[in-house]
């Protein structure tokens, strides 16, 4: 990159920085002659002949320009826009993030996951990894589940429980909830007695739309008008064939665009105001 693409792009961000701020890239009533007050920017070579003990600390730099960092994901600050504050953003293994982006995630108490892979809508009829957890009222539906996933194309992940011993229903919502907040599935299945306190557990999380189905109709809806991401279903209280239904139902039905997309912007900017802390 040329000197002067570097200059011009540094500009660029300090009066975007001096913008948030409420500054001018240039304040007014600076005597002649005197430097600008504010974010001023300089380009220096980071080694040579001159600056000799700048070499090896330049090293890194040098090898990311000659492709070393080519193909890294880059997380910058406008990347947490959508993660509410105290919530959690999955960045994956190797990713780049800016000093601005570390600032802004302290400043709004957001965990920055490392190591996994950011949340990912599957395409219409593709499968990926679905998280999925019962309590023991749910435990016979799961274990029949998972093989109904597989067979759709699925990876699923067993999150819980592991027999029909009494456990309590929020500790495996929670661990699928958190499993798709963080980027580690792409969808969740939650299930217990009646599919109710499962699902209030879930949508406590945040990044997380829990939606109760019963029957086609609903776990359509709640995918295509509510872009739900975690299914909760009531083990007691479903045939199998109506319960792989909705799972089939739920997994292959695309969020819906458009006037759907913009009202599910609004259940999330409910989410964030009342997640600050």
């Amino acid at each position: 990159m040329e000197e002067k693409e570097i200059r011009e792009m540094a500009r660029r961000v300090a009066g975007r920085v001096l913008a948030e701020r409420g500054l001018e890239a240039h304040p007014a009533g600076n005597p002649p002659g005197e430097r600008p007050k504010g974010v001023h920017v300089s380009v220096e070579r980071a080694c040579g002949p001159d600056r000799p003990g700048r070499c090896e600390e330049a090293a890194p730099l040098r090898a990311e320009a000659a492709g070393g960092g080519r193909g890294r994901p880059l997380v910058s600050a406008d990347s947490l826009a959508a993660t509410p504050d105290g919530g959690t953003l999955a960045i994956p293994e190797g990713a780049l993030i800016t000093p601005l982006a570390e600032e802004e995630a302290e400043r709004r108490g957001i965990r920055l996951a490392r190591g996994v892979q950011p949340p990912q809508e599957p395409r219409h009829g593709a499968g990926g990894i679905v998280a999925v957890g019962s309590d023991h009222g749910g435990f016979a539906l799961k274990r029949e589940l998972l093989q109904w996933a597989r067979e759709l194309g699925w990876l699923p992940q067993d999150l819980g429980c592991p027999d029909e011993s009494p456990v309590d229903y929020p500790d495996l919502a929670f661990e699928v909830a958190r499993a798709v907040a963080e980027g580690r599935a792409s969808l969740g299945v939650v299930i217990d007695g009646a599919g109710i306190g499962s699902a209030m557990v879930a949508n406590k999380v945040p990044g997380v739309r829990a939606a109760m189905c019963y029957d086609e109709a609903t776990a359509r809806n709640a995918r295509e008008h509510n872009h739900a991401n975690v299914l909760s279903l009531g083990g007691k209280m479903l045939s199998r064939e109506i319960a792989r239904t909705i799972l089939a139902t739920f997994l292959s039905t695309p969020p819906g665009g458009e006037r759907h997309a913009a009202r599910v912007a609004k259940i999330d900017a409910v989410e964030r105001r009342f997640s600050r802390s």
